[in-house]
C-alpha cells in the first residue's frame, strides 16, 4: 500500500509556483506519473504549478459547500531496485476569484397599489457564487430604492419591504438594482435589475373629457346607421378597472331611444333607423359612462335634425401623398405639402368645405369645379402629436353647417430628430471618501421623444475622464471602482454622454460633479514630536513661550484641532486660538531650570483621532540673585594677623556665592577702602578672593584693620554687589580679637569693579604711584634734587608691585585660611 503525501495550495496559481517538496522524506530520483497540474524536480523532489492553471471550481463542480477540493496525483521515488509510489493529496484552497450571480439579469415583481406601508414580500431571485467560504458568503443591498422600498435578509430569503405608499397612476414602475456582494478581503459584486409593476385597484371613477361633444347635426334624410356623435368618458385605472360601459338615461324621451342607438364600449352614438324629416327637430340625449364600483356620471348631446329638399351632397377624397387604408402616412418635419384632392358633389348646389377645428391644415378651393386640396400647413411634429383627424365639414348657402362631414385620418411618421435628454442640466454628487469599490453611485437617465429604435439610449463616459469611474451603457448606472480620497483629490468633473440609435446617431451630453466629502480618517500631525524652547526666568505671565505647529490633512470638524497640555506638573497652557504655548506664572530658574510637558492634540472628528508630542522648556537665567557672602560669617569677625608673617602670604579668604547661572553668577572681589587708610598692606585677589600681604608688616602697621570689601557677579548690563567688612588684628600674641563694631564711615558710592593691584585708600587720602610720579615731575621744575627722589620713589614702588603679583596665589588651605577667622 503506497504512502500519503497531503500538500496544499491556494487556486489560480502562476506557474512555477513551489507548493511543497517529497525530497525531505523520500530519496530520489523523482517521477511525477500525471504531469497535468504540477511538475516534479527529478533531483531535489520539490513540486511547482505549472501553466495549467487550477481553478478550484472547475476542478470540482459538484464539490459541497464545506468540502475539500482534493486532487490526487501519484510519484515514484527511490532508485531503481528501491523503487515506491507515493500518492500526493493536494487540497485546493479557494481564492475570492468568482463574482456573485443572479440567474436571472432582471427580477420582476408585482405589487397592487393598495398595499399597506409595512408589507414584506420575498424576492425569487438570490444571487450565487462559485467561491466558498467566507469568499462565497453574499449580502444584499438595495440602490434606486428610494423612499419606497428597502432590502432585508430574513434568513435564507430577500425580502422586499414597502415603505412608502404607492399610486399606480402617478408612477406605475419602479426600477431598482439589487447589488449582491461577497465576503471577500477584495468583495466582488454583481447586480440584478429589479423591477417593481404596481398593479392597479379600481380607485378611481369615470369623467367624461372636455372634449367630449355636446352637439350634433344630421340631414333629414339620414339613413340608419349613420354616425351622429361619439362621446368619450375616460378612467385613470388600468385594464377591467378602467372598462366603461355607456348607456342612455332613462330620462330620455322614448322616441330618441327609438331613434338613436348607443355602442355600450365605444360611446358610439348612430342611428337606429332612416330618419325622413319635413321640419327641424331636435334630440336631447342623456348619456351616463359607468365603471365597477363607481356611480355613472352623465353628459348630454343634443341632435339636431334639419329637413332637406334636393339629393344628398357627396365628399370623396382622392389621395396625393403616401397613404395606407384610407390613412395618410406623412413623415414628421415636412415641409407644408398637398396631401389629397377632395371632390364634393353638391346636389343643392351653393355649398362649400372647410376644415373643422384648429388643425395644422387647410383646405383651399380649385376654381369653380367643386375640388378642394387638401395640405399640411407646417411642419408637424411627431413628438408633439402624432396622429391627427382632420374633421371636413359641409356648409350651404346660408352658413349652416350640414351633416354631411368626411373625418381623414393623418399618421406622422417618426424621423431620428430629437437627441437624448438628461433629466438635469447638471448631476451633483456628494460621496463620503473611503467608499467601497465598485459600488454605484448615480443612476443617470435620458430619455429620447422618438420612438422605437430612434429612441432608445446608450450612455457613455466622455474623453478624459478619471479612469476609476465607470457607467453601465444601458442603465446609466455610474460607479466608481475605487476607493476616494478626499486629502488627495476632492472634487471631480465627469462629462457623460448619451447617444441615441437613429441615423445618423444624436448624442447629448451632460456634467456630473463629484464632490468628495471628508471622513475623519487623518490623525493630527505635531510639525516635530518634541519641541524645545529656551524662555528667560524673567518671562511675563501669560507671555508665548512658543508656536506649536500641528496639522490635521482632514476638513472641517474632522481636521480641526484643538491642543492641551495633559502633564499639568508646569505653570504652562496651550493657546490654541493663536497656536502658542503660554506661560501662566512667574518662573524661577533657581527654583527649577527646566520643564518636561506632553501635549495631546484632538481633532473634532466622531470619534476623534490623537496625536501626543513632548515639550522640553530650558529656563535662562537672569541676574536676579545678589552675591552671598559665605566666610567671614558677620561683618564684626576678627582674625589676629602675626607681623611675622612672610610678605605675600595669605591670610585668610572671603568665601561668597551667587545662586544664578554663567556669567550672572562669575563672583570678584574689590577692596574698596580700609581704616586707617593710609599705607594699607593689604591686598585682595579679585577672582579667589584671597587676601594677602603686600609687604612686610612694621611697626606702624600694628594694631587693627578694616579692610571693605565689595563682591560683584558678572550680570549685565549692571552687576549686583554685595559689601562686607574684613577685621584684621595686626598683634604679637595670638590672642582671640574681639571686635565690638566697625567703622561708621562708608564710601559715598561704591565704584564699578575693577581689579586693583593694592590697596585703595579713601577717596581724600589714597594716592596712585602714578600720581606720585606725575608731583614728582612738577618738582622737578623747582629743583633737580626733588626730581632724583621722585624718580627712585617710583622705580622702588613698581619693582615691589611685581614681586606682590608673582606671590599672590595661595592654596586655599593655607596657616591663614578662614579656619583662622574668629568669631566675636
Amino acid at each position: 500500500m503506497c504512502r500519503t503525501l497531503t500538500l496544499h495550495v491556494q487556486e489560480e496559481q502562476q506557474e512555477g509556483v513551489c507548493v511543497g517538496t517529497i525530497g525531505r522524506d523520500y530519496p530520489g530520483p523523482y517521477y511525477l506519473l500525471d504531469q497535468g497540474y504540477l511538475s516534479l524536480h527529478e533531483s531535489s523532489g520539490d513540486l511547482y504549478t505549472t501553466k495549467q492553471l487550477i481553478d478550484r471550481e472547475s476542478v470540482c463542480p459538484l464539490l459541497q459547500e464545506d468540502g475539500d477540493c482534493i486532487i490526487t496525483l501519484y510519484a515514484v521515488v527511490g532508485p531503481q531496485n528501491a523503487t515506491e509510489v507515493i500518492e500526493i493529496v493536494l487540497i485546493v484552497e479557494d481564492v475570492n476569484d468568482n463574482i456573485p450571480y443572479f440567474h436571472e439579469g432582471v427580477i420582476s415583481l408585482s405589487v397592487a397599489e393598495d398595499a399597506q406601508v409595512g408589507t414584506s414580500f420575498i424576492l425569487d431571485g438570490e444571487a450565487h457564487d462559485a467561491d466558498s467560504g467566507i469568499n462565497g458568503e453574499i449580502s444584499y443591498y438595495l440602490q434606486d430604492g428610494g423612499e419606497f422600498f428597502s432590502l432585508t435578509e430574513e434568513g435564507a430569503s430577500l425580502v422586499l419591504v414597502l415603505e412608502k405608499k404607492l399610486d399606480r397612476e402617478i408612477q406605475d414602475h419602479h426600477q431598482m438594482t439589487l447589488l449582491a456582494a461577497d465576503h471577500g478581503l477584495r468583495p466582488l459584486t454583481g447586480t440584478a435589475t429589479l423591477m417593481v409593476t404596481v398593479t392597479d385597484v379600481n380607485d378611481n371613477c369615470p369623467e367624461f373629457d372636455p372634449d367630449s361633444p355636446h352637439s350634433a347635426t344630421i340631414s333629414g334624410t339620414t339613413s340608419k346607421g349613420s354616425f351622429v356623435a361619439q362621446v368619450k368618458a375616460t378612467d385613470r385605472d388600468a385594464g377591467h378597472n378602467a372598462a366603461i360601459v355607456y348607456t342612455f338615461s332613462r330620462k330620455n324621451s322614448d322616441k330618441a331611444v327609438a331613434l338613436f342607438h348607443l355602442d355600450r364600449h365605444s360611446g358610439l352614438v348612430t342611428l337606429a333607423g332612416d330618419v325622413r324629416a319635413d321640419s327641424p327637430e331636435e334630440f336631447v340625449l342623456k348619456v351616463l359612462a359607468s365603471s365597477p364600483l363607481c356611480s355613472p356620471v352623465v353628459s348630454e348631446v343634443t341632435v339636431s335634425v334639419r329637413p332637406v329638399t334636393g339629393p344628398e351632397p357627396v365628399i370623396k377624397i382622392r389621395f396625393i401623398a403616401e397613404h395606407e387604408n384610407q390613412t395618410i402616412l406623412l413623415q414628421e418635419n415636412t415641409q407644408p405639402a398637398a396631401l389629397a384632392l377632395v371632390e364634393l358633389h353638391d346636389g343643392l348646389n351653393g355649398s362649400t368645405l372647410s376644415v373643422e377645428g384648429d388643425v395644422p391644415f387647410s383646405l383651399k378651393a380649385q376654381t369653380q369645379s367643386g375640388n378642394y386640396l387638401l395640405s399640411s400647413s407646417k411642419p408637424l411634429d411627431f413628438e408633439m402629436r402624432s396622429e391627427y383627424n382632420i374633421s371636413i365639414v359641409m356648409t350651404n348657402a346660408r352658413g349652416e353647417h350640414l351633416h354631411n362631414k368626411k373625418v381623414i385620418k393623418v399618421l406622422l411618421v417618426d424621423v431620428n430628430d430629437n437627441a437624448p435628454q438628461f433629466n438635469q442640466t447638471h448631476y451633483q454628487i456628494d460621496l463620503v471618501e473611503n467608499n467601497k469599490p465598485g459600488a454605484i453611485i448615480l443612476q443617470l437617465r435620458a430619455t429620447d421623444s422618438d420612438r422605437q429604435h430612434n429612441g432608445k439610449v446608450f450612455y457613455r463616459l466622455g474623453k478624459n475622464t478619471y479612469p476609476i469611474f465607470r457607467i453601465d451603457q444601458v442603465t446609466g448606472e455610474l460607479s466608481v471602482s475605487a476607493s476616494l480620497d478626499r486629502e488627495r483629490q476632492e472634487f471631480y468633473t465627469l462629462r457623460v454622454l448619451a447617444r441615441d440609435s437613429g441615423t445618423p446617431p444624436l448624442e447629448t451630453s451632460v456634467s456630473v460633479s463629484v464632490h468628495v466629502l471628508d471622513k475623519n480618517d487623518n490623525t493630527p500631525a505635531f510639525l516635530t514630536p518634541h519641541f524645545i524652547f529656551f524662555v528667560s526666568e524673567s518671562i511675563p505671565r501669560l507671555a508665548p513661550v512658543g508656536k506649536i505647529g500641528v496639522t490635521d490633512t482632514d476638513k472641517g470638524d474632522n481636521g480641526r484641532v484643538a491642543v492641551r497640555v495633559i502633564n499639568g506638573t508646569g505653570p504652562f497652557v496651550m493657546d490654541n486660538v493663536q497656536g502658542t504655548l503660554r506661560c501662566t506664572e512667574e518662573l524661577d530658574r533657581e527654583a527649577r531650570d527646566h520643564y518636561d510637558l506632553l501635549l495631546l492634540a484632538l481633532d473634532g472628528g466622531r470619534p476623534p483621532l490623537s496625536a501626543s508630542a513632548r515639550v522640553t522648556i530650558y529656563v535662562e537665567d537672569i541676574n536676579d540673585n545678589q552675591p552671598q557672602v559665605i566666610l567671614p560669617s558677620s561683618n564684626l569677625t576678627c582674625l589676629t594677623v602675626s607681623p611675622s608673617t612672610p610678605a605675600g602670604s595669605m591670610v585668610t579668604r572671603i568665601y561668597a556665592v551667587d545662586v544664578d547661572s554663567g556669567s550672572n553668577s562669575d563672583i570678584t572681589y574689590h577692596l574698596v577702602g580700609s581704616e586707617p587708610a593710609h599705607n594699607c598692606p593689604f591686598q585682595i585677589d579679585p577672582h579667589s578672593g584671597n587676601i594677602s600681604l603686600t609687604q612686610q608688616l612694621m611697626g606702624q602697621d600694628h594694631g587693627m584693620h578694616h579692610l571693605f570689601i565689595v563682591v560683584s557677579d558678572g550680570g549685565k548690563p549692571t552687576p549686583l554687589q554685595t559689601t562686607v567688612w574684613v577685621n584684621l588684628l595686626v598683634n604679637e600674641t595670638l590672642a582671640q580679637c574681639h571686635l565690638n563694631s566697625v567703622p561708621k564711615s562708608l564710601p559715598s558710592r561704591l565704584p564699578q569693579p575693577t581689579v586693583p593691584n593694592q590697596c585703595e585708600t579713601s577717596a581724600q587720602f589714597g594716592q596712585n604711584p602714578k600720581l606720585i610720579l606725575l608731583i614728582g615731575l612738577g618738582m622737578v621744575v623747582l629743583s633737580l634734587c626733588f626730581l632724583s627722589i621722585s624718580v627712585g620713589f617710583f622705580v622702588k614702588q613698581r619693582n615691589m608691585r611685581r614681586h606682590v603679583q608673582a606671590r599672590e596665589m595661595i592654596p586655599l588651605r593655607d596657616k591663614h585660611c578662614p579656619d583662622h577667622w574668629e568669631k566675636d
